[in-house]
């Protein structure tokens, strides 16, 4: 039987219509709305787009979105003034630097600069140890969603289940193995110096990819029965669609591991419409903490 196609553009409108809620509750608890604010430096037409997209959204959810645009020569002293001032602003329940920064500007230093309770990408120190000390904190996005998917297709508690993660970065792969292990799964951590690597996939019942290699994980690197969740996103030629034309493809080989896995992520249309989602999700969090209201269990 062929694999269910997880489709993830309906899980985050999902995700989309619970924060609208929890900020619809905020705003008659609270007296205002919940606040994000999204910081760009220079013009970069990837970032650009993420920006506008992050905006939108946060408008729609019935949040207030504040765009703070810096030119590429912004230095790192008014860049890092900005942030302190974002910090100190009671209307402002979430704040996202948007990288990659210009050279010049050190990402990490802007980053951890951020006030860990209004740290919305969940990247600063503070919220990583919160979050393997298993204390409330905020949670990278993507992380989250896939988290969710999963919860979605086997339950809460994962007790038994074998979970293989593949990919160790501070961004996914480490906080994704965190939240598995919160849910009782046993989870491997691979990366590209594990041995034998096929060999661990065939046995997980869980499988989440993220490693930026085209359809690495072949179909018979799959468990019969697992759910795979594929977090790569790799644009690679296509000249059959026309010269300089480009396609999207997953870590995972789609139509091969569908044929085994119960559940699977496409690329594209799986875990990505999540990640905004998750950023309005992690921000009505914060607004209801931040408040000394309960945060919606979402």
């Amino acid at each position: 039987m062929p694999a269910e196609r997880i489709d993830g553009k309906a899980f985050a409108a999902d995700m989309r219509a619970k924060a609208a809620e929890a900020a619809r509750a905020f705003e008659a608890q609270a007296g205002r709305r919940a606040g994000l604010a999204v910081v760009l430096v220079g013009d970069d037409p990837a970032s650009d787009v993420y920006v506008r997209s992050k905006v939108k959204t946060t408008m729609d959810a019935g949040m207030e979105s504040f765009e703070h645009r810096l030119p590429e020569t912004t230095g790192e002293d008014e860049l890092l003034a900005l942030v302190d001032s974002l910090n100190a602003d009671d209307k402002v329940d979430g704040i996202l630097v948007q990288l990659p920064l210009p050279r010049h500007l050190d990402s990490d230093r802007a980053v951890q600069r951020i006030d860990p309770d209004k740290d919305v990408d969940g990247l600063t120190v503070v919220n990583a140890g919160r979050l393997i000390s298993g204390l409330p904190g905020i949670v990278p996005c993507t992380p989250m969603g896939c988290d969710l998917m999963i919860s979605q297709q086997l339950g809460g508690d994962l007790s038994g289940k074998l979970a293989l993660v593949i990919g160790r970065s501070n961004l996914f792969g480490k906080p994704m193995g965190q939240l598995l292990l919160q849910r009782n799964a046993t989870v491997i951590q691979a990366h590209s110096r594990t041995a034998d690597l096929p060999d661990l996939t065939r046995m997980a019942d869980i499988l989440v990819v993220a490693v930026g290699r085209p359809e690495m994980v072949k179909g018979d690197w799959v468990k019969p029965g697992a759910v795979v969740i594929d977090v790569g996103i790799n644009r690679i030629p296509a000249p059959e669609r026309g010269e300089g034309k480009t396609r999207l493809l997953g870590d995972v080989a789609y139509e091969e591991a569908a044929k085994a896995a119960a559940a699977i992520t496409p690329v594209p249309g799986g875990v990505g419409p999540t990640t905004v989602a998750g950023l309005l999700l992690n921000t009505v969090k914060a607004a209801h903490r931040r408040a000394g209201l309960t945060a919606p269990a979402l």
